[in-house]
């Protein structure tokens, strides 16, 4: 068995530097050492491992399968040193070029990535992000190896075994494409809601599964149409279909931002959801990582609140559009539809985003 004592671990930023250059000419630039010198510490290493580790063709330099697995472990092992070495450094983010790397879902990218970006460009422009898609079954070993900073979503199943904080509670609403026929008042029936044909997001990177559950613990079933891995695809197939698909309310907004969607309340109770933010132990008193917390907390958890702000000041404009009977009615005599709501309407159409009989 090798001792640490007897190994020179730059060899091991050498190896990293071959895996993911594929070159040694380019390895060597990358660290500063000569291609001779890259020799050298490849040879070192082969004798180290007993393997060849990379073979030589003509279009790289290719990692032997005892390469690939060693660069996981080796990768690990660097990220853990470089997060130590953290610790003797005061972390300023108006000068900082550290990346953070976040899981999150689609449904995260689109409903919170913008404004978690607005805030760093603002704070911290050095500062990176790598947003990596995660199985929530992966999420706390990755967290706890340094693989990832955060995770953010509804994660009720790391709850006990991870540090969070919770940035808002999350409700879901039935979205449809606006069109003649619809249901009229803002909340479905039982019976529209059944009859309808549904679009089911199912994902390993998010636990919006307990939304099945709630519907099969009421006796609710729906005529799911489609099963879609993401939720960037929704907007689209409902664009161009009768479906109706449920959906976390901010996503429902955030897809509704030309008020081409009926957005309705679900005819039974659903429990909010918890939308949180989780890092390891391990990292609670880095600098850095505390002031990352501060940042998502701010961009989304803060932010909610302004998102229903804007949300209900939208709200009477989707309603009064959603009136095509009657401004067909108006037009066909001759009525200026400009003009003919009265204000007293528009308030009452405040209360809904559903659209009015047609």
């Amino acid at each position: 068995m090798n001792s640490l004592d007897r190994i020179d671990l730059n060899l091991l930023r050498v190896f990293q530097a071959i895996v993911e250059e594929q070159s040694l000419t380019r390895a060597g630039v990358r660290l500063g050492l000569s291609q001779p010198a890259i020799s050298y510490s490849l040879g070192r290493l082969r004798t180290l491992f007993d393997d060849p580790l990379f073979i030589r063709t003509r279009a790289c330099m290719q990692p032997t399968a005892t390469a690939l697995e060693l660069a996981v472990i080796v990768g690990r092992a660097l990220n853990t040193v470089r997060d130590a070495l953290r610790y003797a450094e005061r972390f300023d983010a108006g000068s900082s070029s550290r990346t953070f790397r976040i899981s999150l879902s689609d449904a995260g990218e689109l409903g919170y990535l913008p404004r978690l970006c607005e805030a760093l460009h603002a704070v911290a422009p050095g500062v990176k992000l790598k947003i990596l898609p995660t199985p929530v079954a992966e999420i706390e070993e990755l967290l706890r190896s340094s693989q990832l900073d955060f995770a953010v979503g509804h994660l009720p199943g790391l709850m006990n075994r991870t540090e969070h904080d919770t940035l808002f509670m999350e409700g879901y609403v039935c979205v449809t494409r606006m069109r003649p026929g619809l249901p009229t008042g803002p909340q479905l029936s039982l019976a529209e809601f059944t009859n309808a044909t549904h679009i089911r997001v199912t994902s390993v990177e998010h636990s919006h599964f307990s939304l099945d559950e709630s519907f099969r613990s009421q006796r609710i079933s729906r005529e799911i149409a489609l099963d879609l891995s993401h939720f960037a695809s929704v907007p689209n197939v409902l664009g161009v279909t009768d479906h109706f698909a449920t959906l976390p309310r901010r996503l429902a907004h955030i897809f509704n931002n030309g008020d081409q969607f009926a957005i309705y309340d679900l005819p039974v109770t659903i429990p909010d959801v918890a939308v949180t933010m989780h890092w390891h132990a391990h990292f609670t008193n880095d600098e850095g990582n505390a002031w990352m917390r501060n940042i998502i907390a701010r961009a989304i958890g803060d932010s909610e609140v302004q998102w229903r702000s804007d949300a209900e000041e939208r709200a009477p404009a989707k309603a009064v559009k959603a009136l095509p009977a009657e401004e067909a009615a108006q037009r066909a005599k001759g009525v200026d539809t400009a003009t003919a709501v009265k204000p007293a309407k528009a308030a009452k159409a405040k209360k809904t985003t559903s659209p009015t009989p047609a």
